[in-house]
C-alpha cells in the first residue's frame, strides 16, 4: 500500500460525455478514502501554468448528467518538450501531489508515460468516443457516441424514406472505423465505409442502381478516416446516376448528456484509479475487459493495435439485404 495524502486529476484531448461523471467518481471515492483532490484545468497546459483548484463534495455535486468536462480541455505542445515535461513535474511536487490520474485517449496517455518515466505516479483513464484504446471494450464516452448517432440517423431515415432519397452520413473516429461499424449495426445502414477494408465504389453503386423494389431509402455510413463524406457522394452520384445527400455529423457526436453505460463505466473506473495508486501502481490505465473493470500497463496500449471487428462489420451487411 502507497502511502498518499493528496493526489491530482485533470482531463486532456478530445471532450467525451462520461468526463464529469468520472472527475465525481475520483473525487469522492478519493475522499472516502481520506485524500485531498486537486483539480487542475485545461488539461496538460494547466498543469504547466499551476492552474487549479482543491475539489470537494460539493463541487463536483450535479456534474454527473453533464456533457463535456468542468475541468476543461485543451492541447499542449509545450508539454511535449522536456522543459515542459519538468515544469509539469516542478508544478507536481511544489503542490505535494503523490499520484496524478488523467482521463483522456491515447494522446492523453503517451503524456502519462512521459510523467511516469520522470518518477510520476499516474493512471490513466480511457475517455474517447473513438474507443481506440487498445486493452479495453469500452472508453468513456463510445456508448454515448453512439446514442447520439442512431438518434440523428434515425431521423435521417424518415426524411430518407419520404422522398426516396440516398443519404451519406459522416462520422468521426479519427483513423479508426470502430464507431462506424457499432453505429451502423445499430442503425442498420446499408453500407459501412471504413479505413481497415477496401470498399468497391462501382459495386455499391451497381447494387443501388439494382436495389430491391419497395425500398425507398439508402443510408452510407462512412468513418472520417476512410474517405470525406462528400467525395462518396460524388462518386456514388456518378456511377449510379441517383441524387445523393450528404450529412456530416461532426462534433455534435462529443456532445450531450452521457448514457447509463457511461455513467456507470466512469463510476468503476474512477473507483480503480484511485486504487490502482494506493497500491502503488503507476503507468497503468483502468479497463473493462468482459464486463469486469482492471487495471492494465499502459505500455500495453503502445504495442498493440484496437481491431475493428470485421464479423460485425459482416454482420452489418447481410442484415442490410
Amino acid at each position: 500500500m502507497e502511502n498518499i495524502k493528496r493526489i491530482a486529476l485533470l482531463t486532456s484531448g478530445g471532450d467525451s460525455c462520461g468526463m464529469n461523471a468520472t472527475i465525481r467518481a475520483i473525487t469522492r471515492y478519493a475522499i472516502y478514502n481520506n485524500l485531498e483532490v486537486i483539480g487542475f484545468y485545461e488539461g496538460y497546459k494547466g498543469l504547466l501554468n499551476n492552474d487549479y483548484k482543491m475539489l470537494d463534495l460539493s463541487s463536483v455535486g450535479g456534474i454527473v448528467d453533464r456533457g463535456g468536462t468542468i475541468l476543461y480541455s485543451a492541447r499542449s505542445e509545450e508539454f511535449k518538450t522536456r522543459k515542459g515535461l519538468q515544469k509539469a513535474v516542478d508544478n507536481l511536487k511544489k503542490n505535494e501531489i503523490d499520484g496524478l490520474i488523467v482521463i483522456g485517449g491515447d494522446g492523453t496517455f503517451k503524456g502519462a508515460h512521459d510523467l511516469h518515466n520522470m518518477g510520476v505516479k499516474v493512471v490513466g483513464i480511457p475517455a474517447t468516443i473513438d474507443n481506440d484504446i487498445p486493452g479495453t471494450d469500452y472508453s468513456i464516452g463510445f456508448d454515448t457516441a453512439l446514442n447520439v448517432i442512431i438518434d440523428i440517423v434515425s431521423k435521417i431515415r424518415d426524411t430518407a424514406s419520404s422522398h426516396d432519397r440516398l443519404f451519406v452520413v459522416e462520422v468521426m473516429g479519427k483513423q479508426s472505423g470502430i464507431i462506424a461499424v457499432n453505429a451502423g449495426v445499430a442503425c442498420a445502414v446499408d453500407y459501412i465505409i471504413i479505413p481497415e477494408i477496401e470498399v468497391d465504389l462501382a459495386q455499391i453503386a451497381n447494387n443501388i442502381k439494382n436495389h430491391r423494389e419497395g425500398k425507398r431509402h439508402i443510408l452510407i455510413l462512412v468513418a472520417e478516416g476512410a474517405a470525406k463524406a462528400s467525395d462518396v457522394a460524388s462518386s456514388i452520384k456518378l456511377l449510379a446516376g441517383h441524387e445523393v445527400r450528404v450529412s456530416v455529423l461532426g462534433h455534435i457526436q462529443r456532445g450531450g448528456s452521457p448514457s447509463a453505460m457511461d455513467r456507470i463505466l466512469a463510476a468503476e473506473f474512477g473507483r480503480k484509479a484511485v486504487d490502482l495508486l494506493i497500491e502503488g501502481k503507476s503507468d497503468y490505465m483502468t479497463v473493462i475487459k468482459g464486463m469486469k473493470v482492471d487495471g492494465c500497463p499502459i505500455d500495453y496500449m503502445f504495442d498493440n493495435k484496437k481491431e475493428v471487428n470485421k464479423d460485425l462489420y459482416k454482420l452489418a451487411h447481410i442484415l442490410s439485404l
